[in-house]
């Protein structure tokens, strides 16, 4: 994972029609680990990791770094989307020398069907396409994902192609903030 690049960090809060999308804060941690210990969220990414390892790894405020965003509703955490730079080494590029932004989210089960990861991720790529302008980002998820597919393509995002990764088919798309002409 490489850093997003040269940009302000962090951004003011970005504010939707019920969301807060921010930087990180101490107050976070404990819904940063229910993320990373829920089998649920992890599901399609590797599988829970222990609570009490990471009760002892992560810092006390988690996530800070640029290209992390906090989604809070009512005061709380209920998920987070990143933006980092996709190594070059794995399969699924775009540009000619690769380290495109890289589009990902988790949400905790609780906010699951209410359209919070719609808005979020529109937020945060609103935010990308005015301080990358231009600039493609890529999303990958896996085939069997149902809901993460479907909401890359409620985003805009276009399949660019399919590959085997981490022992799964995985979706691969981008988006672009270019305005398709036409």
């Amino acid at each position: 994972m490489a850093e997003l690049g040269p940009v302000v960090w962090p951004p003011a809060p970005l504010w939707t029609e019920r969301l807060v999308v921010r930087e990180s804060s101490g107050r976070d941690r404990e819904a940063f680990i229910d993320l990373f210990a829920s089998s649920e969220v992890r599901t399609y990414l590797g599988g829970p990791r222990p609570r009490a390892e990471l009760e002892n790894e992560l810092p006390e405020v988690p996530g800070r770094r640029p290209g992390v965003f906090v989604v809070e509703y009512d005061e709380s955490m209920i998920g987070i989307v990143t933006l980092d730079r996709r190594d070059a080494e794995r399969p699924g590029h775009v540009c000619p020398v690769a380290g495109e932004a890289e589009l990902s989210y988790m949400f905790l089960p609780q906010a699951w069907g209410c359209g919070y990861a719609f808005e979020a991720c529109s937020a945060a790529l609103g935010w990308f396409a005015d301080a990358f302008p231009g600039e493609p980002v890529v999303l990958c998820t896996q085939v069997a994902n149902d809901s993460s597919v479907s909401l890359a393509e409620k985003l805009g995002f276009t399949e660019v192609e399919r590959f085997e990764e981490f022992g799964a088919e995985q979706w691969f798309g981008v988006w672009s903030s270019v305005p398709k002409s036409g």
